[in-house]
């Protein structure tokens, strides 16, 4: 990554919004549900699956967080309908874990259910540090309730992460594994990249190790090989692993670990809250900042 690059990442926040939507549109299927119902049939096609994410966070308003329950319930619905080789990503405070947790708890156990009874899998989605706790006991009880079309996000930058999978090892869980994308401090966080990818390739053995159901999340060629590598020395059945890539993010990568007969699935968003979404993704991939530069002083 040049300086250069770097730098134009670290100042997204003063581009204007219009460059950022036009640079990272490539990484949302757009602003309606039927938009990620097309994109999603697109991916099918191309032999991956995908798992749809209504864009939008950190709630405070209850109002605001029924529409949002309101409009992932509706995922559901299209997945079903649709016959999509999909499951539904949640956020807990789009669903109003900042207002009251027992309300949160409420919206997510609704949809649980909900899509248990079409046979569609719902995957909590990890967000930062604050978070990390709440959301894996709100796992633990869902589980508890006898609802097992649930699963989680870990972060392989987190310290605490190996001491959180021992923790969910008994359920046999479903867990996707990335790098971690929040800015968290190095008391509770790797910073360095080769310290996350040393704790990524070990987090996936203890994984695999002991029998969960491992998505493994990540675009880095060190990672995506390791994790090839110990799959096939350790003749790891297909059906307890496949990879995952967000949308628009390598794709030519993509499709070389489709055709080397690995599952993949892609991470499909969309929704009119597609800012900090946006800025998050520019930020992981400053390669992209030259095409910001030029969007700028190029429009049109």
């Amino acid at each position: 990554m040049s300086l250069f690059n770097s730098l134009i990442a670290k100042s997204l926040p003063i581009v204007p919004k219009s460059i950022v939507k036009a640079v990272a549109s490539r990484y949302i299927a757009g602003a309606t549900l039927a938009d990620a119902v097309r994109v999603s049939k697109e991916l099918a096609l191309k032999g991956a699956g995908s798992t749809i994410d209504v864009l939008g966070e950190f709630v405070t308003s209850r109002e605001r967080s029924i529409h949002e329950y309101e409009t992932t319930s509706s995922v559901i619905s299209a997945i079903n309908d649709n016959h999509l080789q999909s499951y539904l990503s949640v956020k807990l405070t789009s669903l109003g874990l900042d207002i009251d947790p027992e309300f949160a708890f409420a919206n997510v156990r609704s949809l649980v259910e909900k899509a248990n009874g079409l046979g569609i899998f719902v995957r909590m989605d990890m967000e930062n540090s604050p978070y990390t706790s709440i959301t894996l006991d709100f796992y633990k009880r869902l589980r508890a309730e006898g609802l097992d079309n649930i699963g989680v996000v870990l972060q392989a930058y987190m310290r605490r992460t190996e001491e959180d999978i021992r923790s969910l090892l008994p359920y046999k869980p479903s867990v996707r594994l990335c790098k971690g994308i929040y800015i968290e401090s190095q008391e509770i966080a790797f910073k360095e990249p080769n310290e996350i990818r040393s704790n990524y390739k070990k987090m996936l053995r203890v994984l695999l190790d002991n029998g969960a159901n491992v998505r493994i999340a990540t675009h880095d060629d060190n990672l995506i090989d390791d994790a090839t590598n110990y799959i096939d020395n350790q003749n790891v059945s297909k059906n307890q692993y496949e990879f995952q890539m967000l949308l628009g993010v390598r794709e030519e990568k993509r499709n070389e670990i489709i055709r080397s007969g690995h599952g993949m699935r892609i991470y499909v968003p969309f929704g009119s809250d597609w800012y900090g979404y946006s800025v998050r993704r520019l930020k992981e991939n400053p390669q992209v900042a030259g095409y910001v530069l030029k969007a700028m002083f190029f429009r049109g």
